[in-house]
């Protein structure tokens, strides 16, 4: 057995033939990888916080750090700015922030190391690759676009086209559902504890990303399949 320590995470590999084996069967079952976007594949935090300071400022309020922008995402653009505005200005606020955002996005969105090549690898290996975001689809489209990523992805579904966003499961329903894939040959890959609650509800395993939105305390007390430091180490499960 050979054990590593990783910022605060135990990464245990057994190498023994039983602990192979199960591995094994778990890449033979895999058949489709859905992903949460931000703080997943790609880091949109600077433009996301660029374009709350604007609109707080916009509005006469004080601007926000940049670390407290940083733990409010994940939940959708409106309630993002709820957590920094008042209710009677939130519509006003949502004009305002989606005028700048649809800037902003191209000029700050940048890929996370290794998402090229994971996305790249999965499509070698002929796993079907989906989204499943709280960000609104026009927004989602037009990081999808910049980054010249839309070509990965078998189907992209975001929380504004739903009765309900995450952690209902819907999302995740629906996409098996357009893809003809079992629970049992699905994960979801995501960097909040919001995505393993979804993936929870929806019956399917849960991969957490470090180094998004939610930190390892509250990523461990949501007891995912896997944590994982970096997308590189991902390969291994898929």
């Amino acid at each position: 057995m050979l054990g590593f320590f990783i910022q605060g995470i135990d990464f245990i590999v057994n190498r023994s033939n039983g602990f192979m084996k199960n591995l094994k069967n778990l890449q033979e079952r895999i058949k489709l990888v859905i992903f949460d976007l931000d703080g997943t594949l790609i880091d949109a935090y600077e433009a996301i916080t660029q374009s709350v300071n604007f609109t707080l400022k916009k509005l006469d309020y004080e601007e926000a750090p940049a670390k407290r922008i940083r733990w409010a995402v994940g939940w959708g653009d409106r309630k993002l700015l709820g957590a920094f505005i008042k209710g009677q200005d939130l519509n006003s606020a949502l004009v305002i922030y989606r005028g700048h955002h649809r800037i902003a996005l191209k000029k700050y969105s940048k890929l996370l190391p290794g998402a090229k090549e994971l996305l790249e690898y999965l499509k070698q290996r002929d796993i079907k690759i989906a989204i499943a975001s709280n960000r609104p689809t026009e927004f989602t489209h037009i990081i999808l676009r910049c980054l010249d990523l839309r070509k990965y992805f078998d189907y992209v579904l975001c929380a504004d086209k739903l009765p309900k966003g995450k952690p209902h499961p819907e999302i995740l329903l629906r996409i098996m559902k357009k893809l003809k894939i079992k629970p049992e040959q699905v994960v979801y890959v995501g960097d909040m504890t919001i995505d393993v609650e979804t993936a929870r509800n929806a019956g399917i395993r849960s991969i957490a990303m470090l180094g998004g939105s939610s930190n390892l305390t509250e990523i461990k007390k949501a007891k995912p399949f896997k944590i994982l430091k970096s997308l590189a180490f991902l390969k291994k499960y898929l």
